[in-house]
């Protein structure tokens, strides 16, 4: 039975680590705070002004992650919860 599980987990395992390992880093921002960053560039921000888009790029990065670990929390409660019905019928 557990042969049976890693043959089937092995290759999402792999096909995981190698789309994470050849992925480049995604800095990208939305349309008003682009605006927002050139009005600041623009009046003079220049000490501040990589900063503020820096900060604009990372909080957009922070707001995208989180469906993915709220899906993937699910995902293995789900998967847990079937695992453990899964072991209660066999007993």
């Amino acid at each position: 039975m557990k042969k049976l599980m890693l043959k089937n987990i092995l290759p999402v395992v792999l096909l995981l680590m190698l789309t994470i390992g050849f992925t480049n880093p995604a800095f990208s921002q939305c349309a008003m705070c682009r605006a927002s960053v050139e009005s600041n560039v623009g009046t003079g921000g220049s000490e501040g002004s990589n900063s503020v888009g820096s900060g604009l790029n990372m909080g957009i990065l922070y707001l995208m992650v989180i469906p993915y670990v709220l899906i993937g929390t699910v995902g293995f409660l789900w998967y847990r919860s079937n695992k453990k019905k899964k072991e209660a019928t066999i007993e």
